[in-house]
């Protein structure tokens, strides 16, 4: 499986970018974000990527991110959404606006994006909501994206195994601080998101980042 490439960009379509790896040519779906996130023809371009496999046909998917990449995934699993819904999701909202929408458990974001119905974006949220606070905490470390390498790096294709939906455990300063940013990347005002991440480290001092956003999430939920 071809986990990422990295080459030199040929040219780009609507929907897809055609790179370059040392005399291969690999067309690469994307997102309308990550297309305009891409240099020109005869720039360098590395993208994560994501392989279907069907009888017929052979796509690969490109993204600026483990994050996105998964959220792929994850928006592939449920009942109804396939490749082009999911880069649709995806293109209308980007990784973080997906984390948002989900988290919150707000369909109406996920339905904006284009050829999805009402009660797929309900699906959506009620599958993927208990995952958005692992997903979220992907974004914090190494699992980043990170800049094309150099065009002379040896290794310009290599596999990236399927990245798991669970954050290895951290220190509590170091997950609280996570847990924090991603709430406030939801729109939570510091102070309420302040409060209700120190209640959920206090009642698990041992929680990692995605415990403490998970728990977070449930205290900041509103009652009724």
């Amino acid at each position: 499986m071809i986990g990422r490439i990295a080459g030199v960009i040929v040219y780009k379509g609507d929907d897809h970018v055609l790179i370059d790896v040392r005399g291969v040519g690999y067309v690469v779906y994307c997102t309308d974000r990550v297309l305009a996130s891409l240099g020109r023809a005869g720039e360098a371009a590395a993208l994560f990527t994501d392989l279907l496999v069907r009888e017929d046909l052979l796509q690969l998917f490109g993204f600026p991110s483990l994050v996105e990449k998964e959220w792929f995934r994850l928006l592939m699993s449920v009942q109804g959404v396939g490749a082009k819904a999911s880069l649709a999701i995806l293109s209308a909202l980007g990784a973080d606006g997906v984390s948002r929408a989900i988290a919150l458990g707000d369909w109406n974001a996920i339905k904006a994006a284009k050829g999805i119905g009402p009660k797929t974006a309900q699906r959506v949220v009620n599958e993927l909501k208990d995952k958005a606070p692992m997903v979220m905490a992907m974004g914090f470390g190494a699992v980043a994206g990170t800049p094309a390498p150099a065009l002379d790096d040896e290794a310009v294709i290599e596999d990236v195994a399927p990245v798991a939906v669970t954050a290895a455990p951290a220190p509590s300063a170091s997950a609280q601080a996570e847990a924090l940013s991603a709430l406030g990347n939801l729109g939570y005002a510091p102070g309420e998101a302040a409060s209700a991440v120190a209640q959920a480290a206090g009642e698990a001092p041992e929680a990692d980042t995605a415990g403490l956003i998970r728990a977070a999430l449930k205290l900041l939920a509103p009652k009724g």
